[in-house]
């Protein structure tokens, strides 16, 4: 019998042990800033010469490691380490393969706040937003390693006289994960296991911005015993070493996350057959959002304004489920707005090593110019309420960036910004309110603040998005409790933490027996 597992808690910073613990954290991850990591190919370390450097988004002069940058040939090397490695991993009993997980959360779990205290340093997360992070990554490992043993014996079917049948779940082959940095050890932690707990051999690519905490990761599931070649660390550009491997004619499968456009290119690339490739690639996607918090004339509106600004400022806006979008029937339109506007104001901004500070920076230049540039058509399409300004001097820093009166086909309501930027949009009921939350082509998550049961039943059945939260904020899905992915242009609606998400890592086979 499976033990049912409850979330990793999050930490509740008010008790000093904890803050003291976060503190040290930092001092651990600052001893070890600047170093140098290498690939894992076979369970052989690389050292390249062209590094990937990572640096601190709050303050850009500190380097928080190098981190040694794949070529084609390591690519290649890596592909014919997971082959090999496969012929034996995918048949491990799969309570030996759910122990590795097991032991790499213990593991992560008693390096809690080192591993949050570096998602602050790394990707600029605040000590609550790190430490979800983390707690995440660790229901990942957990979660993934009880739906193995749950599937491990196939599925019930029937069978006749003198006949025996079995419908079994077997592994895939080779998968490549291409990670993001805006979680980038939960969802790096998690798209890796599930490929691994299921039998499959992995190629990891992070993302070249956060690098140093998918190699810390790595080493943990070296820790935690698992072979080599089973996990091998290629991290490069996606042009160089991602197109390759997503072509290449060993590829089993592409679990990815990232934006709308890198997942529509994985897509059209895995469709084609390459020379010797002997099946159809399965993609595993998630490509973003632009997520809507729809406010009923009926409802809670302080719930509606806290909801608005918890689910648009987390992390400077660089989720997928981040709201961007504040649809508001026009009878509390004012109200909801105003509010917003006074409890946006109060958030503080800095560096994110400070635990008072709300807001941290946005993760590199790139993303801080193409925000800014949202802002700008932003004062062209609507009314600028508060924020709008931006310094890159020494981090990356936006202020929290509140817009009005937009129409709902604005470029700022239809485009995903990745960043401190809301805007709202008037209903004329909450009908209009429903219309306008699902005319984007994205459908990842969305909120209904409403006391009315009748339009929850009807946003339950109307509004189009994989995740829908009633009376509560859209971002902070829970593995195992909302398991999460979206519709449309969101991706293939493969639900991350969820009860079939281990089964898309793997394919059914049908044995029969006649006796």
């Amino acid at each position: 019998m499976v033990q049912p597992y409850k979330h990793e808690p999050f930490t509740n910073f008010s008790v000093e042990e904890e803050r003291e613990g976060y503190l040290q954290g930092l001092k651990t991850v600052e001893g070890y800033l600047g170093q140098d990591y290498d690939l894992l190919i076979g369970g052989e370390r690389v050292s390249t010469e062209d590094k990937i450097v990572s640096y601190n988004p709050s303050n850009k002069e500190e380097v928080i490691g190098r981190v040694s940058k794949a070529t084609q040939e390591h690519a290649e090397q890596a592909m014919q380490a997971a082959v090999e490695a496969f012929k034996t991993w995918r048949k491990v009993k799969p309570e030996t393969r759910a122990d590795v997980l097991f032991k790499a959360a213990a593991i992560i779990r008693r390096r809690k706040h080192e591993f949050s205290a570096l998602l602050t340093k790394e990707a600029g997360k605040p000590w609550n937003e790190a430490d979800a992070d983390t707690a995440e990554a660790i229901d990942f490992l957990e979660y993934y390693a009880r739906q193995a043993l749950k599937v491990k014996d196939g599925m019930p079917v029937n069978s006749r006289p003198n006949e025996y049948n079995r419908y079994d779940y077997i592994p895939l082959g080779v998968g490549i994960v291409i990670s993001p940095w805006n979680f980038p050890l939960a969802i790096m932690a998690g798209t890796t296991v599930a490929a691994i707990v299921a039998g499959n051999t992995v190629l990891l690519k992070p993302a070249s911005t956060t690098p140093v905490v998918a190699a810390k990761f790595v080493e943990v599931m070296e820790q935690a015993g698992l072979p080599k070649g089973v996990l091998n660390f290629v991290p490069g550009s996606g042009a160089e070493v991602g197109d390759y491997l997503v072509d290449h004619k060993d590829t089993r499968f592409i679990s990815f996350t990232g934006s709308r456009d890198v997942g529509l290119r994985i897509n059209e690339r895995a469709s084609k057959l390459n020379d010797g490739q002997i099946w159809l690639k399965r993609v595993i996607a998630e490509m973003g959002g632009k997520d809507t918090i729809v406010v009923d004339k009926e409802a809670d509106l302080e719930l509606a304004a806290q909801s608005i600004v918890a689910s648009a400022f987390g992390f400077s806006g660089q989720k997928c489920s981040a709201c961007s979008r504040a649809v508001v029937v026009e009878d509390v339109y004012d109200q909801v707005l105003n509010r917003v506007v006074e409890l946006t104001n109060d958030l503080t901004q800095g560096n994110p090593e400070d635990k008072s500070n709300f807001m941290g920076p946005v993760i590199d230049q790139n993303a801080f110019d193409k925000i800014m540039s949202y802002v700008e058509i932003g004062k062209e399409e609507g009314k600028l309420m508060t924020g709008g300004e931006g310094d890159s001097s020494k981090g990356y820093f936006i202020k929290p960036t509140v817009f009005a009166d937009l129409a709902p086909d604005a470029r700022l309501m239809q485009e995903e910004i990745f960043g401190p930027v809301v805007g709202f949009t008037k209903a004329k009921d909450f009908d209009h309110a429903l219309e306008i939350a699902n005319n984007t082509e994205y459908g990842l998550t969305g909120a209904v603040i409403t006391t009315n049961r009748e339009n929850i039943q009807k946003a339950r059945e109307d509004f189009h998005v994989g995740n829908l939260y009633f009376n509560r904020g859209c971002t902070g899905a829970i593995v195992g409790y909302q398991p999460f992915g979206g519709f449309n242009m969101s991706g293939t609606d493969s639900k991350a933490g969820g009860p079939d998400y281990i089964l898309l890592h793997m394919q059914a086979k049908t044995t029969s027996e006649m006796y």
